[in-house]
């Protein structure tokens, strides 16, 4: 009997250990079970950040724009990092972020010449079935071609830029001169106005070994009948005539003192100050300048026009086409709310506001022609027709390659240290040997 008695007392034991422990397991379970349900909840009440890399300048203009967003969007908030102001360091921000594997943008604010190269290494979102024929029809033509690679659409155009010839409206009048319309006229004109004594100069470009000579050369280039790279065929067609033409044409500018021999070292702003402090007659350069011409501080204010490019006889003008555009990275954890932004950002309503306020070159067609934006911009008509013929540069995946190559060739040929012929020759076997195809 003792040994039933012991088993009985061991067995009660262990029963009363087992439901304290029961009960200790269902409190645990149910402690975790209100954490998870308070994370749940808490993670639904938090707003999805998405973020995006700029140029520091371009943070003042888009924050009206993300805050009109964030406003219709309450659970999602926009982070603009703001990078370098040269765009070509921002590329190599997005690049080395990218090759890291887990990129922290979830948006990617493009110039349209990084579409391709970002597109080509598969590190974009394929927006091809998002957007419809009739919402694509809506911006310039060339603005969605500069956002497709390979025939995928990888970005939506925000606002376009676009190369423009700048002359001095008050001092042709005076001259009783009109506009150029070709190389030969511009050049002309301008020892012209220099002969009277109206300007120092005749015309300033953007000469410096950079990207900014590249989109002024092609704009030369397309003007004379050439092209530098077709990329569906990866022709190269730097050794060409025309392209000898090209280059000739701006060394004559040099050497028949209608351009100042510093004009090999100029970037955007030094040719902006130049055109606006009186120096010069004609200046090639981007939208912007209007802008800042036509400020009531500008001595310039009122006595600008702008047209196209000048050309040969029996060519077309070209216009290089810039501007940017947003995008989505593949990797974004939040694909979902990142394209909600690029609707958005890409709107009729929110980029008209967006254009009206900042003077932007529209990528909406319809904006150029708007009653209220020509009351504002009264210069919107006359820069259609350059958007709607705007060249883009070469759209393949080894785009800045190919820029680096003409950048060094290109100013070689222009500063004298080796001859058109013989630069482009070598220009265009480098290139070649980049594309992989035979001369």
């Amino acid at each position: 009997m003792l040994y039933f008695q012991v088993l009985k007392q061991f067995f009660l034991r262990l029963f009363a250990r087992w439901r304290s422990l029961r009960y200790l397991s269902l409190s645990i379970a149910c402690f975790l079970s209100i954490v998870l349900v308070s994370w749940v909840v808490m993670a639904q009440s938090r707003p999805v950040v998405l973020r995006m890399l700029i140029p520091a300048p371009d943070a003042p203009p888009l924050a009206p724009l993300v805050k009109a967003f964030e406003q219709q969007h309450p659970n999602i908030r926009i982070e603009l990092v703001e990078g370098p102001n040269a765009t070509n360091l921002v590329e190599d921000l997005y690049t080395s972020a990218f090759l890291l594997g887990d990129s922290p943008y979830d948006l990617v604010n493009m110039d349209v010449v990084w579409t391709p190269k970002f597109a080509a290494a598969g590190w974009l979102m394929d927006l091809s079935d998002r957007v419809t024929p009739a919402e694509l029809a809506r911006f310039s033509p060339v603005d969605v071609a500069g956002s497709r690679y390979e025939d995928k659409l990888y970005r939506l155009p925000m606002r376009s830029d676009v190369g423009l010839l700048y002359y001095r409206k008050d001092l042709l009048d005076e001259a009783g001169l009109q506009p150029p319309e070709t190389f030969e006229q511009l050049l002309q004109t301008s020892k012209t106005l220099q002969s009277q004594g109206k300007v120092p100069w005749g015309y300033v470009w953007q000469g410096r070994q950079y990207e900014g000579a590249v989109a002024m050369f092609v704009e030369v280039l397309k003007g004379y009948g050439g092209f530098w790279i077709n990329p569906d065929t990866k022709e190269v067609g730097l050794d060409r005539p025309e392209t000898v033409q090209a280059i000739n044409f701006l060394r004559r500018t040099i050497n028949d003192g209608v351009s100042p021999p510093g004009v090999t070292t100029y970037v955007e702003e030094d040719t902006r100050r130049f055109f606006q402090g009186g120096q010069a007659a004609f200046l090639r350069s981007w939208p912007y300048v209007w802008t800042l011409a036509n400020a009531e501080d500008s001595e310039l204010r009122g006595k600008v026009g702008i047209q196209p490019m000048v050309h040969a006889p029996g060519e077309e003008s070209g216009a290089c086409l810039g501007g940017w555009g947003l995008g989505i990275s593949k990797t974004t954890p939040h694909p979902r709310e990142a394209w909600q932004a690029v609707q958005f950002f890409s709107s009729v309503e929110p980029l008209r506001d967006f254009i009206l306020k900042e003077g932007y070159t529209p990528s909406i067609r319809e904006f150029f022609n708007d009653p209220e934006m020509v009351a504002k911009y009264e210069h919107f008509p006359q820069m259609q027709e350059a958007v709607d013929n705007a060249v883009l540069r070469p759209p393949i995946a080894q785009y800045a390659q190919a820029s680096d190559i003409l950048q060094r060739y290109l100013s070689a040929a222009l500063t004298n240290r080796m001859s058109p012929e013989v630069a482009m020759q070598r220009a265009t076997g480098e290139t070649r040997r980049l594309l992989g195809v035979e001369g």
